[in-house]
C-alpha cells in the first residue's frame, strides 16, 4: 500500500487525543523519522506551543526567530541541520489557510528528506484537518494553544470564532485579537459559499463576562438569521431585535457587515457603529466611510439599510476596533488615520494573515505600554477576484 495513503488512513482513523501518538509512529515506520514533534499556535500568535502532556517537556519556540517561525509565517517547509548530519524539516499544519501550526520532523537523510518533501508536507496538511475535527471531542489541542490561562470572558470570545484565517481563490483573509488572554466584547465572523462571503466586525461593549454575553447573543443572532437565508440589512434588523428584548437599550454593540458577491466584487454593506475600514488600492491608503446607523440593540425596531461599494483585483481591506485607531500615546495623542495609513503601507507586503499582528505590534509601540486598556481588533482581506 501507498505510505502516504498509510499515513493518511491512520491519522484518520486514530482516537482524537492520540493523533501526535499516531503521526509519531506512521512517519517512524513509513518514512524512517526518528522524532516527531507538533507545535500549535498560541492564541498571541507569539509562540508555537508543543502538544504534549502537562508538566511539558518541550520548551515553546517563538512564532519571531525560530526555524519552526520560519515555516509558519512563510507557510512553507523549512530545513534545519542538526546534530550527527541528521535534519529536521518543520512543515506548516494548515487547513484551507487556517494556520494551526507546525510539525517538525527529524529524519537521517538530507536527500530522503528532499525527495520526500512534497509527501511529508501532504501529512501536515491531514494532520491539520484531523486536529480540527478532534478539537470537538478532546481538549488536548485547545490546552496546547494556550500558554497562560484564559479569562473566562476570552474562553467565551475565542469558543465563538471562525478561525484567525481563511484563503480561498478569490480572496484571502487573517485576523487578531488583544489582548487574546482577555478578550472581552470584539469579535469577527465569517462565512462563505459558492457565490458569497459574509464577513461581520463587532466592536463590544463593557467588560468581562456582560460583554461576552453580549457578543454571544448577537453573534448567534446574525448566524441564526444568515443561515435563514435573509439579506445582510434583514439580519441587523433581527440580531438588533433580539439584543434589545433581551437588553432593553442598557447595552448594545456595533457592528460592520458586508456581504461580498466573489463574481463581481460588489459588496453590500451595513455599518452600525464603530468599526472602521481602510483601503490599500495601488499603493494608496483611504479610509471608507459609509453611512452610520445605529448599534445593535440601542433602540426598539430600528431598520437598517445596506449600502454598496465596490473592490477590485489587488485591493487589501483592513479593519479595526476602536481599540485600535482610539487608542492613545502616552502623551494623550491618538492613534488615529495617519498612524494606520503608515502601518497598513509598511505591511503590504505581509500576507493578510500576517497583516493583523504586524499592525497590532506597531500599535503596541504607540500605546508605550505592553498591556492594552481596550480590546483591539483587526482584520485583514486581500481581495483577488475571479
Amino acid at each position: 500500500m501507498n505510505r502516504f495513503v498509510t499515513a493518511e488512513r491512520a491519522l484518520r482513523t486514530a482516537a482524537p487525543h492520540e493523533l501526535l501518538d499516531t503521526v509519531s509512529r506512521v512517519l517512524a515506520e513509513e518514512y524512517a523519522a526518528q522524532s516527531v514533534e507538533l507545535f500549535l499556535a498560541d492564541y498571541g500568535l507569539t509562540v508555537l506551543q508543543p502538544v504534549s502532556q502537562l508538566p511539558r517537556t518541550t520548551a515553546p519556540v517563538s512564532v519571531h526567530n525560530s526555524p519552526a517561525g520560519r515555516a509558519f509565517g512563510a507557510q512553507e517547509p523549512f530545513l534545519e541541520g542538526v546534530r550527527d548530519g541528521a535534519v529536521r524539516v518543520h512543515l506548516p499544519v494548515t487547513v484551507r489557510g487556517d494556520r494551526l501550526g507546525v510539525l517538525s520532523v527529524t529524519m537521517r537523510d538530507r536527500e530522503a528528506v528532499r525527495e520526500l518533501l512534497g509527501e511529508l508536507a501532504d501529512v501536515a496538511e491531514v494532520l491539520a484537518h484531523e486536529v480540527l475535527v478532534a478539537e470537538r471531542d478532546t481538549d488536548v489541542y485547545l490546552r496546547a494553544r494556550r500558554k497562560d490561562r484564559l479569562t473566562l470572558a476570552a474562553e467565551m470570545q475565542w469558543q465563538l470564532l471562525p478561525g484567525r484565517s481563511c484563503s480561498r481563490p478569490e480572496y484571502d483573509l487573517g485576523a487578531q485579537l488583544e489582548p487574546a488572554y482577555a478578550i472581552f466584547g470584539d469579535n469577527f465572523d465569517w462565512s462563505a459559499d459558492a457565490d458569497r462571503l459574509m464577513l461581520y466586525v463587532t466592536n463590544g461593549m463593557g467588560e468581562g463576562i456582560e460583554a461576552s454575553l453580549l457578543t454571544n447573543l448577537a453573534i448567534n443572532a446574525l448566524r441564526n438569521a444568515r443561515r435563514a437565508g435573509i439579506a445582510i440589512d434583514d439580519q441587523a434588523a433581527l440580531a438588533d431585535q433580539a439584543v434589545y428584548a433581551h437588553y432593553r437599550g442598557r447595552c448594545y454593540l456595533s457592528v460592520l457587515m458586508l456581504d461580498f458577491e466573489l463574481a463581481t466584487g460588489r459588496v453590500r454593506v451595513v455599518d452600525a457603529g464603530s468599526p472602521q475600514l481602510l483601503r490599500l488600492r495601488e499603493g494608496v491608503v483611504e479610509r471608507v466611510g459609509f453611512e452610520a446607523q445605529l448599534p445593535l440593540g440601542m433602540f426598539e425596531e430600528t431598520d437598517y439599510v445596506a449600502q454598496e461599494f465596490q473592490v477590485e483585483p489587488g485591493d487589501r481591506l483592513v479593519f479595526v476596533s476602536d481599540g485600535v485607531y482610539a487608542v492613545a500615546s502616552p502623551k494623550g495623542e491618538a492613534y488615529g488615520d495617519a498612524a494606520l495609513a503608515r502601518a497598513i503601507t509598511s505591511t503590504r507586503l505581509l500576507p493578510a494573515a500576517e497583516v493583523p499582528r504586524a499592525i497590532l505590534r506597531e500599535l503596541t509601540g504607540h500605546r508605550g505600554q505592553s498591556a492594552p486598556q481596550d480590546d483591539a481588533l483587526v482584520v485583514c482581506l486581500d481581495w483577488r477576484g475571479h
